[in-house]
Protein backbone atom coordinates (compact mmCIF):
# COMPACT_ATOMS: atom_id res chain seq x y z
CA UNK A 1 0.00 0.00 0.00
CA UNK A 2 2.93 2.62 0.52
CA UNK A 3 5.02 1.42 -1.84
CA UNK A 4 6.97 4.59 -1.57
CA UNK A 5 7.67 4.67 2.29
CA UNK A 6 8.56 1.15 1.96
CA UNK A 7 8.08 -0.43 5.68
CA UNK A 8 6.68 2.56 7.05
CA UNK A 9 3.31 2.04 8.95
CA UNK A 10 0.34 4.34 10.00
CA UNK A 11 1.77 5.25 13.35
CA UNK A 12 4.56 6.40 11.75
CA UNK A 13 3.11 8.34 8.80
CA UNK A 14 0.83 10.01 11.87
CA UNK A 15 4.01 11.01 13.90
CA UNK A 16 5.76 12.49 11.25
CA UNK A 17 2.97 14.31 10.33
CA UNK A 18 2.53 15.60 13.65
CA UNK A 19 6.23 16.71 13.76
CA UNK A 20 6.12 18.74 10.45
CA UNK A 21 2.54 20.45 11.99
CA UNK A 22 4.50 21.61 14.78
CA UNK A 23 7.35 22.39 13.59
CA UNK A 24 6.10 24.35 10.17
CA UNK A 25 2.93 25.66 11.73
CA UNK A 26 -0.91 24.57 10.12
CA UNK A 27 -0.12 28.14 7.68
CA UNK A 28 3.01 26.80 6.30
CA UNK A 29 2.32 23.20 6.29
CA UNK A 30 0.60 23.51 2.70
CA UNK A 31 3.48 25.07 0.75
CA UNK A 32 6.14 22.87 2.53
CA UNK A 33 4.02 19.81 1.37
CA UNK A 34 3.45 21.70 -2.40
CA UNK A 35 6.83 22.45 -2.43
CA UNK A 36 7.97 18.29 -1.55
CA UNK A 37 5.44 17.02 -4.11
CA UNK A 38 7.39 19.21 -6.97
CA UNK A 39 10.74 18.15 -5.71
CA UNK A 40 9.39 14.34 -5.71
CA UNK A 41 8.02 14.72 -9.67
CA UNK A 42 11.19 16.48 -10.83
CA UNK A 43 13.39 14.16 -9.14
CA UNK A 44 11.01 11.38 -11.14
CA UNK A 45 11.03 12.76 -14.26
CA UNK A 46 14.87 13.02 -14.02
CA UNK A 47 15.49 9.53 -13.54
CA UNK A 48 13.16 8.30 -16.18
CA UNK A 49 15.05 10.75 -18.21
CA UNK A 50 18.25 9.20 -17.54
CA UNK A 51 16.46 5.37 -17.70
CA UNK A 52 15.53 6.21 -21.25
CA UNK A 53 18.79 7.53 -22.58
CA UNK A 54 20.51 4.28 -21.11
CA UNK A 55 18.08 2.07 -22.85
CA UNK A 56 18.49 4.08 -26.00
CA UNK A 57 22.01 3.39 -25.81
CA UNK A 58 21.91 0.25 -24.92
CA UNK A 59 19.70 -0.18 -27.37
CA UNK A 60 21.57 1.48 -30.36
CA UNK A 61 24.37 -1.31 -29.29
CA UNK A 62 22.66 -4.17 -29.94
CA UNK A 63 21.40 -2.78 -33.32
CA UNK A 64 25.10 -1.78 -34.08
CA UNK A 65 26.35 -5.60 -33.44
CA UNK A 66 23.05 -7.17 -35.20
CA UNK A 67 24.80 -5.07 -38.09
CA UNK A 68 28.17 -6.64 -37.76
CA UNK A 69 26.78 -9.77 -37.61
Amino acid sequence: MFGLFGSVGPWELILVLAIALIIFGPGKLPEVAKSLGKGINEFKKASNDVRQQVQDAVNLDDEEKKKED
